[in-house]
């Protein structure tokens, strides 16, 4: 049965309020994923086949769209931002809400996309606090094999980082023969940061998903397949070992 929902989230960050609306609206894939970005003006498209209702840079922004393409549970979507200054325009004070319908397993599809918020979000202050003004130069995302949808696999997924469910935010580690920082770690999710890209792991197991892994990666040199290959290659060994 249809139902409507909204996910409100409200936090400050360490930002000018133009880098948090340049976050949001150039779709670079710095913390969420690459995406076409909205027409600067209210009645201009926006990602997805959305529609900008909302175009007040740097303050607010609202894209919406009916009948979500490729997503049969949602028959509606809605995303709006909220920008204020804070300390005189060095920092920023940021309102997200994510509203729409549900059409079908209303309790599993909003506990998902409530978790996953606290993550992107999360992730978009990773973004502004480490790599501000940095371009991403090569972005990956893709699934684990049909094994990681166990219920424990992504338990499997953190041992394999050496991070466990209480590991603590700041905690270093070697994976791929990269040092990186544990910056986010519960149930649900992984964060790690190197000095040039931030690395999310997805325990989408959890809603009978493939556990997924996305690499936000800003050297200059990035390739985009190469890391692919490798942390695709890292992933389904996880699920191979005996």
């Amino acid at each position: 049965m249809s139902k409507e929902f909204e996910i409100a989230r409200e936090f400050e960050v360490d930002a000018t309020p133009e880098q948090v609306w340049d976050a949001f609206t150039s779709g670079t894939g710095g913390w969420l994923w690459p995406m076409e970005a909205p027409e600067p003006r209210e009645g201009g498209t926006g990602p997805f086949g959305s529609d900008v209702t909302v175009w007040d840079p740097p303050h607010r922004y609202t894209n919406r769209v009916e009948n979500v393409e490729g997503i049969s549970e949602q028959t509606l979507n809605q995303l709006d931002y909220t920008i204020e200054p804070r300390d005189e325009g060095r920092r920023a004070w940021v309102r997200y809400v994510h509203s729409g319908i549900f059409v079908d397993d209303w309790d599993n599809q909003y506990d998902g996309a409530s978790k996953h918020t606290d993550f992107y979000l999360h992730t978009l202050r990773q973004y502004l606090t480490h790599f501000a003004g940095r371009p991403v130069t090569a972005f990956a995302t893709f699934d684990g094999p049909e094994a990681s949808k166990a219920p424990d696999a992504f338990a499997a997924v953190g041992r394999a980082l050496g991070v466990t469910e209480d590991t603590p935010a700041g905690t270093r580690v070697t994976v791929q023969g990269a040092d990186a920082v544990v910056d986010f770690r519960n149930p649900y999710f992984i964060g790690l940061r190197t000095d040039d890209a931030l690395i999310r792991f997805f325990g989408r197991n959890h809603w009978g998903a493939p556990v997924g892994v996305s690499v936000h990666d800003f050297a200059p040199d990035a390739d985009a397949k190469a890391d692919e290959t490798a942390w695709q290659g890292w992933l389904n060994g996880v699920f191979s070992r005996p």
